[in-house]
C-alpha cells in the first residue's frame, strides 16, 4: 500500500527523476523513477538529497532501481552520496544498471531477477492506465502551476510577460481572421440552402432565421472558430515548444533560472481565452451574413426582415453562451497544446508524434465540452 509520495517527478513523460515512499508487507520501499541522469536531475539534486537522506539513514529501507529509465554516472555519483559513500544493504536493480553501480561501489552487484510478467491483456490495460495516471498528474500540474503565475502577475503585473501575449493574440487571431472567415461564410451558405429547401416543401420560409441564428451562434460559430484554431494554432503551439525542447532551449531556460510556464505556457493560455471568443464572434457575424445573403437569393426573405427577426428568434442568451464556449475552448486548446508541446523527446519522431496528438486531442476536448455545454444548458435559451 502506497503511503506517499515525495518529489515524484512526471518521469517518462518529461524526463525529470523523482521517487515514491511505499509500504509493501510490513517494508519500506523507496521507488526511484524516471531518468536519473545529468538532464533528468537538472536542479533537483539538492531537493532530492534532502528528502531521500531520512531513507538513506535507516538500513532496512529496500531501495528498487528496477524502475528507473535511465540512469547515468551522475544519477549513480548523486545516490552514493545519498548513502554517505555506502552500498544500501537492502536493493534490487536492473541487470543492465548494474555495470555502473559496480563500478562505483567496487564491489558485485546482484541484479533483481526477472520478474514474471502479467497476461497481455493486463499489461496492455495496464500501461494505458498508467499513461492515463501520468498525463493526468502532468496536466493538473500545468494547471496549477498556471493558477500560481496568474496570482504573481495579479501581485506585479509590471513583470507579466506581455509582449509574449500580445505576440500570441496576433499569430492565434488577427492572422486566422481569413480562413475563419472562409469557413463560416461556407458553412452559413450550405446551412441556409439545406434548411430552405425542406422550408420551402413545409411552407415556413421565415423559421430560416431561426435554424441560422440558433445552429450557427449557439453551436457552429463556437466549435468551428475553435477546430480552426486547434489546427492552426494548437498545433504550432506544441510544435514551437517541442522544437525547443530538441535544441534544449527548455534546458537553456531552466539553467537561467527562467520559469518556462511564465513564459511559455501563460501566454499561450491567456491569449487564447481572449482570442478565441473573438474569432467565434467574427465567425458568427460572417456565418449569418452569407446564411442571409442565401436565405434571401433562395426563399426571397428580405434583408432587413431577416435583420429585424433575429433579436426575437434568436434568445440573447444564446450568443453569450457562444462566447462562454469560446473561453473555455481557448484555455483547452492551450494547456493541450502546452502540455503536448512539453512531452516532446529530443528527437523529431516525438516531435511529430506529440504535434499530431495535441491536434486530436484538442478536438476532441472540445467536442467533449461542447457536449457538456449541451446536456448543462439544455433548458436555456430554447424554444
Amino acid at each position: 500500500m502506497r503511503t506517499g509520495k515525495t518529489l515524484e517527478g512526471q518521469d517518462t513523460i518529461t524526463g525529470h527523476a523523482g521517487f515514491a515512499h511505499e509500504r509493501r508487507t510490513g517494508e519500506d520501499i523507496v521507488v526511484l523513477t524516471g531518468y536519473w541522469t545529468l538532464r533528468g536531475l537538472g536542479d533537483r539534486i539538492p531537493a532530492l538529497a534532502r528528502a531521500l537522506k531520512p531513507y538513506a539513514a535507516r538500513s532496512e529501507v529496500h531501495w528498487d532501481l528496477t524502475r528507473l529509465a535511465a540512469v547515468d554516472s551522475v544519477g549513480a555519483l548523486v545516490l552514493r552520496r545519498i548513502h554517505h559513500e555506502q552500498r544500501p544493504a537492502h536493493w534490487a536493480i536492473r541487470p543492465e544498471h548494474a555495470a555502473l553501480f559496480r563500478r562505483w561501489y567496487g564491489v558485485e552487484i546482484p541484479a533483481q531477477p526477472p520478474r514474471r510478467l502479467p497476461p497481455l491483456p493486463l499489461q496492455v490495460a495496464t500501461r494505458y492506465a498508467r499513461g492515463a495516471l501520468d498525463q493526468s498528474r502532468a496536466v493538473i500540474t500545468l494547471i496549477g502551476q498556471f493558477v500560481l503565475d496568474t496570482g504573481a502577475i495579479l501581485r506585479d503585473p509590471i513583470h507579466a510577460p506581455w509582449a509574449d501575449i500580445s505576440a500570441t493574440i496576433y499569430e492565434s487571431g488577427a492572422r486566422a481572421l481569413g480562413i475563419t472567415a472562409l469557413v463560416g461564410s461556407l458553412v452559413g451558405i450550405v446551412m441556409s440552402y439545406l434548411s430552405a429547401l425542406e422550408l420551402r416543401a413545409f411552407g415556413a420560409p421565415s423559421y430560416i432565421v431561426n435554424i441560422l441564428g440558433i445552429s450557427i451562434l449557439r453551436e457552429l460559430g463556437p466549435l468551428l472558430a475553435a477546430i480552426l484554431v486547434a489546427g492552426r494554432s494548437g498545433s504550432a503551439m506544441t510544435a514551437e515548444l517541442g522544437v525547443m525542447s530538441v535544441t534544449e532551449e527548455l534546458d537553456a531556460l531552466a539553467a537561467m533560472g527562467v520559469s518556462r510556464s511564465m513564459r511559455l505556457v501563460l501566454p499561450k493560455i491567456v491569449a487564447l481565452a481572449i482570442v478565441v471568443p473573438l474569432l467565434v464572434a467574427w465567425t458568427d457575424i460572417i456565418g449569418l451574413t452569407a446564411g442571409m445573403i442565401t436565405a434571401h437569393l433562395i426563399l426571397g426573405v428580405g434583408i432587413k426582415d431577416f435583420l429585424l427577426s433575429i433579436p426575437g428568434s434568436v434568445p440573447v442568451i444564446n450568443p453569450v453562451l457562444g462566447l462562454i464556449k469560446g473561453v473555455v475552448f481557448g484555455v483547452v486548446i492551450a494547456v493541450v497544446a502546452s502540455h503536448f508541446g512539453l512531452r516532446v523527446k529530443p528527437n523529431t519522431q516525438s516531435l511529430a508524434e506529440e504535434t499530431t496528438n495535441s491536434v486530436v486531442t484538442s478536438i476532441t476536448m472540445m467536442i467533449f465540452v461542447d457536449a457538456m455545454f449541451a446536456i448543462a444548458f439544455r433548458s436555456v435559451g430554447l424554444p
